[in-house]
């Protein structure tokens, strides 16, 4: 089977509070989802009717059990999931305190099993032959899975690609996970020769190729080989950049309940639109709607919005829908 998605890295059980507007330590009741942002892109791309799966490990535990579970709900293909014996699978907690804060806490320490990805047991086949092969930076941060993903962008060369094929990074810069931002700097700039498209807000592009603009940061993304520099502008929306054009797609306006899964909603709309050969504009739009649903809702995989929801959304704001 060649995946339209394939995507490698973090997985985890998000714990979130059912409590809105109040601190962890002043919570009552939680509930568990899957999670995990390249597991949660996955899952938006299969949304959208893309055939999508994850190169992941997990723990040997009840967790892993419900993970897979999960997955299939979803239909993500799991098969790319193995276990790791010494280590749990993670769990992560938030506490949603809208509309801007909803701090994360990472139990993950010292390592997790999806920093266990091994190169000797990837599928290069399967990562030569997706559609769009999407990581993340945080799945750079560790040993062996370092070296895992530099592998699977070794196999995956840029200039043997084939027309409607993309290699994404997520350019996902989380500095509780890096001894420093010029270690990560530097196993961003080990990748990069092999990368179609780079997503980042501003600090992450900063961490990548350097502070400035958002068009400065473009440039020096495209110059380093990018086709496609994405840099989030936050209030302002999304910018797009190639060689021949730019494009800013401006905020979806909802009420924000829970942020934090709408990059990864951004990411799975924003590798369909691609697939589809949308215009970059109308990508950036349909990507940018469906981040916003996602904001206004609790979870993250659970949220991910289906194509009728985001058209809907998009022609309630007046803008362009395409087919």
């Amino acid at each position: 089977m060649t995946h339209d998605v394939l995507t490698i890295g973090r997985i985890s059980v998000d714990i979130y509070p059912e409590d809105i507007g109040v601190g962890l330590e002043d919570v009552s009741t939680f509930r568990k989802y899957l999670g995990g942002s390249p597991t949660n892109v996955a899952v938006a791309a299969a949304r959208h009717g893309r055939a999508s799966a994850v190169i992941t490990r997990t723990g040997i535990d009840p967790f892993a059990t419900y993970l897979h579970q999960e997955l299939r709900k979803f239909g993500v293909d799991d098969r790319f999931v193995s276990e790791v014996e010494v280590w749990p699978t993670p769990v992560t907690f938030c506490a949603i305190r809208p509309p801007e804060d909803f701090p994360l806490y990472f139990y993950r320490t010292p390592t997790a099993p999806d920093w266990q990805i091994r190169e000797d047991e990837l599928d290069l086949g399967a990562i030569r032959s997706a559609g769009i092969f999407w990581s993340t930076v945080t799945g750079l941060a560790q040993e062996p899975s370092r070296q895992a993903h530099m592998a699977a962008h070794a196999a995956r060369p840029r200039k043997e690609l084939q027309p409607g094929q993309f290699t994404i990074l997520d350019l996902d810069y989380r500095p509780m996970f890096w001894d420093s931002e010029q270690e990560a700097r530097d196993a961003v700039a080990h990748v990069l020769p092999e990368v179609t498209v780079a997503i980042g807000n501003d600090k992450e592009c900063a961490v990548a190729v350097g502070e400035g603009t958002p068009d400065e940061q473009a440039d020096r993304l495209l110059a380093a080989g990018v086709e496609i520099a994405v840099v989030k502008l936050g209030s302002e929306g999304v910018m797009a950049a190639t060689k021949d054009e730019r494009v800013v797609s401006a905020p979806v306006p909802v009420e924000t309940l829970n942020g934090l899964g709408a990059g990864d909603a951004f990411g799975g709309a924003f590798c369909h639109g691609l697939l589809a050969g949308w215009p970059l504009e109308q990508v950036l739009d349909y990507a940018n709607a469906s981040g916003a649903i996602v904001a206004s809702r609790l979870s993250c995989a659970d949220a991910m919005p289906t194509p009728d929801e985001v058209k809907s959304l998009l022609a309630e704001r007046g803008r362009k829908v395409l087919a």
